[in-house]
This record gives structure tokens, C-alpha cells and sequence, in this order.
């Protein structure tokens, strides 16, 4: 029989474990509307299903000035548990003991949660809340990162990885969320970023200020690191949760598709009163978004960057997709270098996680300009016709209006092995837009005509007629159909139920040479 003095020296030693850093520090936690390392693991997870890993790891008393440091898990609560009823892997970092700073043994901790994540293929979240590396522990601090990384690396398009930025997150630790699919962080108490303002002010002299160059609004609107904003920390775990709920838990299973017994193939005449009358005036794509797939189900990622391009998850009378569309109110939905960074990196997420592609195309070219040339816009916009060229889930792409020249390729035309073209009646497919492209075909005709502008838009109609035409495209075999609006989230929701079992073969290779 187990002796009552045994039990309580264990009670006693789980007891100091919970506490962290202890009450007054978590209080102020509280007061600044901050949750704890634990509190934060045990609103993820299902209650009753939290179970540690390395719960009495501590770390090396060889450090200089740790020798009589007590830092109760070594700054960072690592476990399993389930989310929604299925298995999620999960660490937390604990700012309250030694600001949650990362050492080797703290560094192996998250290591293990991935490891294991990795064994019994089960997606990762990470709440990252640290003053970063620890001093006291020199380059083996640095190891720890290095160690962090590379599983981070190992674990990518195997299992989901999402990070949650809930506290700093500076220097070389923000590498490891920048190497995970997903980051989330809080509008509040949390920063991100390599340099702070004073490094900048040394090096460069600039004044600046941590919103300026960490905060989640800047990183979700600026440098595009950060996929979701929230208001606090219980947001920030119910985004998590949302998210999870459309992602398979590793790259050898099926998203968690909820098909619905009887398809429900009834034209939706609604949509009609969302297009435009004429292909010049912008149409905003998200409220028809909204009405092609099932109610309340689009989360949109990377909402606040590179508004010309929408992409997010949804599910199709219970088939998880992942959407990607053209936004004519932004920049007239013209393809940049963020958006096609935003548009490839979503691509590939969905590709390495099973996830069907629906792309709605209203595309008037790639953006002109000296600063898009100059910063690449050939090299980010490859980075399109690379992913979707490279991905093996089913693919369905919708023409709603203009698609013209490079961008109708890079918006997954028949020719980048989509496997069904739809295209509304509204759709116009061709080289460029009727109006330039009369301008270079009946230049004579127009110098020669007294009323060169009303010459010119006959020109232009003849042109779409004839040429831009969508039926024009369905003769040649670009295009599957030519579909009413109406009829769009029925023709979806059949042809994704028998695109699921699609299977497609590549020539064997180590990887594609994707133009970073």
C-alpha cells in the first residue's frame, strides 16, 4: 500500500507545478486580461482530457545564476488533449516563470509535444509567450531554437501546425510561428518582431515604436505574417478551435467533410441580384461567397492583407473546400505580388492536407507599375502557376466575368490542370480587355471614323461577341459549361462529391523548384 507520506510529497510537488510563478504574478496576468500557461491549455482542450508531458523537467543548475532558480516545468506546460473530440497536440509557454524564456530542457519540452504530434499524427498548437532566448544558458539556448525549427520543418505538410502569439515573441523566436501554417495573435499585450525599436533606433537612428513594427494590426494588414487577429486570448482558442474543425489531423486523412444525405441541387436565383450590369463596375465576391457555400461557414484567412485576392475555408452542402477568388473592389481585383504570395502559400496548405480548390475568377490582369516590376511581380506571380500547376486535389474554377491573359492562367485555367472550368455567362476569357484589344486590332478603323468613341464601343462588343465570348472558350474545350449564377452552388456541390476520389500520379522527385 502506498504510503500516505509518499502521496503527499507527490500533492505537494504537483501542487508547486500549478502555482507557475505564482499567484501575484498570475494576478497581474488576470488584470491585464491575460490568461495563464495552463489556463490557456485547459479552454483548448475538452475538460478531463489535458495530460502533461515533462511536467518535472527542469533545467541544468550548471548555468550561470540558475544554480538556486526555481522554474516550475521549466517555463512551459507541453500536453496532449482533444479539441472538438479529436486528439490535438499542444504546448504553452508560462511568462511568469522567468518571463518564459526558452533554454534547452524548456526547448526539448516542445520538442516532445512534436514529436509525439508527429507519432500519432495530430495537428500542433503553440501559444507563444516568451521573453526569448535564455542568457543564462548562452548557445545552448541557441541549440534549443535551432532544435525547434527544424521540427517545425520536419512536422510541415504532415501535420497542421497553428501558433498563437499571446504574449512577446521577438528576435529568433518568431522563426518557429513563421514556420507553422497559421498564425493567430491577440490585438493586445502581444508583439512580434526581430528588431524592437530601440535596436532600430541604434543601428539606423529612426524612432518607431513596437505597434509600429510588432503588433497584430501591422503584421495582419502590413507584412502579412499573421493569418488571424484577435480580441483576447478565449478568441484567440476559439479561432483555433474554428479553424481545426475544417482541417484533417494529418496529410494522410480526408479533411472532416460532413456530407449531407441528399443533395440539395435547387437553383439559387438570389445571386442574380449580386452581379454588376456591366463588367466595368466592381462586384463584391464576398456576399456571393456567402451564397454558394452552406450557412455561416466561410472562415476567411488573411482577411486584412491583400484584399484583392479572398481565401479561406468553407464547406459545400458539407464538403470542406478551400476558396480562393478575384475582389474587383480592391485594386480591381488585379493580381499583385501580396496577393500572389497570399493566393500560392494557401494553395500549397490545401494541397498538402487533402483540401478540394474552388477558385472564382474576375481577373483583369496583373498590377502594371514601375514597384511591381521592380519588386518582382513575374517571380511572386509564378509562385500561382507554380501551386496550383503542382496540386493533386480536385480543383474547380468558376469564370465569373473578366479573365484576361497571364491571370487567367494563374487563376487555375484548364491548361494548369483544373479539373472542371465553369464559367457564367457574364465570363470573358481572352488575351486582354475589347477595349485595348480593339485598340490595337482597328487602329486604322478608328483613325478613319468620325466618331472614334462610339466606333470604338461597337468595336468592343463585336470583340466580346466574338472572341471574349465564354461559348467561344467551350468550343475549343477551355471551358466544362457555361452555367447560369443560379445554378452555381448546385453544380459545385455535385461535382465535388465526385471529385473525391480523384487520384493523380507525378513523375517521383524530391520537390519542385517553386520561384521563391
Amino acid at each position: 500500500m502506498l504510503s500516505e507520506k509518499l502521496l503527499e510529497i507527490l500533492r505537494k510537488r504537483h501542487a508547486k507545478l500549478l502555482e507557475g510563478g505564482g499567484e501575484d504574478k498570475l494576478k497581474e496576468r488576470h488584470a491585464k486580461g491575460l490568461m495563464g500557461a495552463r489556463e490557456r491549455l485547459l479552454t483548448l482542450f475538452q475538460p478531463n482530457t489535458f495530460q502533461e508531458i515533462g511536467a518535472y523537467v527542469e533545467h541544468s543548475a550548471k548555468y550561470f545564476g540558475l544554480a538556486d532558480k526555481e522554474m516550475p516545468s521549466d517555463g512551459v506546460v507541453v500536453g496532449t488533449g482533444y479539441v472538438d473530440g479529436r486528439p490535438v497536440a499542444a504546448f504553452s509557454q508560462d511568462f511568469t516563470v522567468m518571463g518564459g524564456s526558452l533554454g534547452k530542457m524548456h526547448a526539448s519540452k516542445i520538442i516532445q509535444s512534436m514529436q509525439m504530434a508527429l507519432k500519432i499524427g495530430v495537428p500542433v498548437v503553440a501559444f507563444k509567450d516568451s521573453s526569448g532566448a535564455r542568457i543564462q544558458e548562452g548557445v545552448d539556448a541557441l541549440s534549443g531554437y535551432g532544435d525547434v525549427f527544424y521540427n517545425n520543418v520536419l512536422l510541415s505538410g504532415v501535420v497542421p501546425q497553428i501558433a498563437i502569439i499571446a504574449g512577446p515573441c521577438a528576435g529568433g523566436a518568431s522563426y518557429s510561428p513563421a514556420l507553422m501554417d497559421y498564425i493567430i495573435m491577440t490585438r493586445h499585450n502581444a508583439y512580434m518582431f526581430i528588431t524592437g525599436p530601440e535596436v532600430i533606433k541604434a543601428v539606423s537612428g529612426r524612432t518607431t515604436s513596437l505597434d509600429e513594427v510588432g503588433s497584430a494590426e501591422m503584421h495582419a494588414t502590413v507584412s502579412g505574417n499573421v493569418h488571424f487577429i484577435a480580441e483576447d486570448d478565449r478568441h484567440a482558442i476559439q479561432i483555433a478551435k474554428n479553424l481545426l474543425s475544417y482541417l484533417p489531423s494529418n496529410n494522410t486523412e480526408d479533411p472532416p467533410h460532413r456530407p449531407t444525405p441528399d443533395l440539395n441541387l435547387s437553383p439559387d436565383p438570389g445571386i442574380d441580384a449580386l452581379i454588376p450590369d456591366t463588367s466595368s463596375e466592381p462586384m463584391d465576391v464576398k456576399p456571393i461567397i456567402h451564397r454558394l457555400v452552406d450557412d455561416g461557414s466561410f472562415l476567411e484567412v488573411h482577411a486584412g492583407w491583400a484584399g484583392n485576392i479572398v481565401v479561406g475555408f468553407a464547406r459545400i452542402q458539407g464538403i470542406v473546400v478551400g476558396i480562393l477568388a478575384n475582389q474587383s473592389t480592391v485594386k480591381a481585383g488585379a493580381l499583385d505580388i501580396d496577393a500572389s504570395d497570399k493566393g500560392a502559400r494557401f494553395i500549397r496548405f490545401c494541397n498538402a492536407f487533402n483540401i478540394p480548390l474552388v477558385t472564382l475568377v474576375d481577373v483583369p490582369g496583373f498590377l502594371p507599375g514601375i514597384e511591381q516590376e521592380r519588386g518582382g511581380i513575374i517571380r511572386h506571380g509564378a509562385k500561382l502557376l507554380f501551386s496550383y500547376s503542382s496540386s493533386t486535389v480536385p480543383k474547380i474554377t468558376v469564370i465569373l466575368r473578366k479573365a484576361y491573359g497571364g491571370s487567367y492562367l494563374a487563376m487555375c485555367s484548364q491548361e494548369m490542370g483544373t479539373d472542371l472550368v465553369y464559367a457564367w455567362p457574364t465570363a470573358e476569357i481572352a488575351v486582354m480587355g475589347a477595349e485595348g484589344a480593339v485598340n490595337i486590332l482597328y487602329r486604322k478603323e478608328l483613325k478613319a471614323a468620325e466618331d472614334r468613341r462610339a466606333k470604338s464601343t461597337e468595336l468592343a462588343a463585336e470583340y466580346r461577341a466574338q472572341f471574349a465570348s465564354p461559348y467561344m472558350s467551350a468550343s475549343r474545350g477551355y471551358v466544362t459549361d457555361v452555367i447560369e449564377p443560379a445554378d452555381t452552388r448546385a453544380t459545385l456541390a455535385l461535382a465535388l462529391r465526385k471529385l473525391l476520389t480523384k487520384r493523380e500520379l507525378r513523375p517521383a522527385k524530391k520537390h519542385g523548384g517553386i520561384p521563391l
